[in-house]
């Protein structure tokens, strides 16, 4: 079985989100023996693409309503990861310092186009299509409606939905940009009034996905307009959970942390990372140390920060280090907070990757107070860092995450994402960290819980195999 993947981002050539870290991890624990599982993305100009050699495979031109764009695609000359990335180079449109911008519609519509030409011209077509949120969301509906592409319309094609409230909309006015196609079938392309390239891969693809079973009962009441959409087509439609890589997120071998420990010396382990950030960020570290990665934006629950930070700071006894960028009024209120709490409080404007694994090993407890969580990873690579997670009962985390109130649990969980509901969570979490030895036991266990790739892999190779 030949699988390939389409997305906008992969680790570790380009990271936004979380979809990067799927699509990442996801084809190597699916190849194998008779799998092979591929990705194609786009070619950006950033510190990857610069750092790294690549050879040119194919050489031709895309049109993109009347327009000709010369594309090539290309490939590494030495193997740094662990399956083939194809990389989609149209230098007028896509060869940008950027992932995203304001504006995407042609340069998201001519990476489609050009991976859909290139893929003509393949001896074996695929027998999997796997695209990724809106960026690939035209593909389906060009296999089955366009006429370039009617030699596909037998192959299976996936849609994973990573993020339902970015839908990549534009103006029917730009419709011209699409292949052409019957004009009858307008309609596909069509949800409030414009043109919405995940609405028409939810109607066109033969099966879609969300990255948590949760997400996917949650965006048939809550979808950015899609609801209707979702609960209508969802006999086709289910929730896989994400994985991590447990190579690439593993205490005992991570080259990024200060000291690697597992199960048995984690006690040792973390507070050797412990240390290193708090003598880095000048923090207490006899106090139990919360922690924050990640974007800086309203579904993550972050604008509540400045003010649970201040209550959290003069009603608990704790520490606080944050790690993430975002809304810059959010930023600058953060930011401020630096001067006012000194000691206790600390936060780094901006992404580490390195940083982000000491946190992980070094944190007590990782905060999600997120609106919106498809899936979250974060709470997944705390977990295998023996970092326990304090999380709003939502998406993913409500299928990764059980209160200790309840039997077998082991994090932190609250239902609303309010001021009130998060400095609750926060003095339990303090109390549970008073609780020396229930608190050392926890952190053991949850370095066993398997949220690794094997599993959800495999659950997308048999969903592969049903439709095919």
């Amino acid at each position: 079985m030949k699988i390939i993947h389409v997305s906008a981002e992969c680790y570790p050539v380009a990271k936004v989100g979380g979809l990067a870290d799927v699509v990442g991890a996801l084809p190597k624990y699916q190849n194998g023996p008779k799998i092979s599982s591929q990705v194609i993305m786009p070619f950006y100009d950033n510190a990857f693409t610069k750092e790294n050699l690549f050879s040119t495979i194919y050489k031709a031109n895309l049109n993109l309503g009347g327009t000709s764009y010369e594309f090539r695609i290309l490939t590494l000359k030495e193997k740094p990861l662990d399956f083939d990335v194809f990389f989609v180079d149209v230098p007028g449109l896509i060869f940008k310092e950027f992932v995203y911008s304001f504006n995407d519609t042609e340069r998201f519509l001519a990476f489609q186009i050009a991976t859909l030409d290139w893929m003509l011209t393949w001896d074996t077509f695929p027998d999997i299509i796997h695209c990724h949120d809106h960026h690939t969301g035209l593909i389906p509906f060009m296999l089955q409606e366009s006429y370039k592409y009617e030699a596909f319309r037998k192959i299976p094609n996936i849609l994973t939905i990573h993020n339902a409230q970015y839908q990549g909309w534009f103006s029917h006015e730009k419709v011209g940009l699409i292949p052409p196609f019957n004009f009858n079938h307008v309609g596909l392309l069509d949800w409030g009034g414009n043109v919405n390239p995940l609405a028409a891969a939810i109607k066109c693809a033969w099966w879609v996905t969300t990255v948590s079973p949760s997400y996917m009962e949650e965006l048939k009441i809550a979808a950015n307009g899609l609801e209707s959409l979702l609960s209508e087509e969802s006999s086709k439609c289910s929730g896989i959970l994400n994985g991590i890589d447990w190579n690439v997120w593993n205490p005992e071998t991570d080259p990024y942390i200060i000291e690697n420990y597992n199960t048995k010396t984690v006690e040792s382990g973390a507070l050797a990372n412990k240390k290193y950030l708090c003598d880095t960020f000048n923090l207490d570290f006899e106090k139990p140390l919360f922690a924050f990665i990640g974007r800086l934006v309203d579904e993550k629950g972050s604008d509540l920060f400045p003010e649970v930070f201040k209550l959290a700071l003069e009603k608990t006894n704790a520490t606080i280090l944050l790690l993430g960028s975002g809304n810059k009024f959010v930023e600058n209120q953060l930011e401020a907070l630096k001067n006012d709490y000194i000691g206790t409080y600390n936060a780094f404007i901006g992404y580490d990757e390195k940083l982000s694994h000491i946190i992980y090993a070094g944190a007590d407890f990782l905060l999600m107070p997120s609106r919106v969580e498809p899936c979250g990873l974060n709470q997944m690579y705390a977990l295998r860092y023996g970092t326990i997670p304090v999380v709003r009962s939502i998406g993913g985390l409500k299928d990764t995450v059980i209160d200790i109130s309840e039997k077998n649990g082991f994090g932190i969980c609250h239902e609303e994402v309010t001021v009130l509901d998060i400095i609750n969570a926060m003095d339990r979490a303090v109390a549970l960290y008073k609780e020396e030895l229930k608190y050392k036991k926890l952190r053991s266990k949850i370095m066993e819980i398997d949220h690794s790739w094997d599993v959800s892999a495999q659950e997308y190779i048999n969903l592969y195999n049903s439709i095919n």
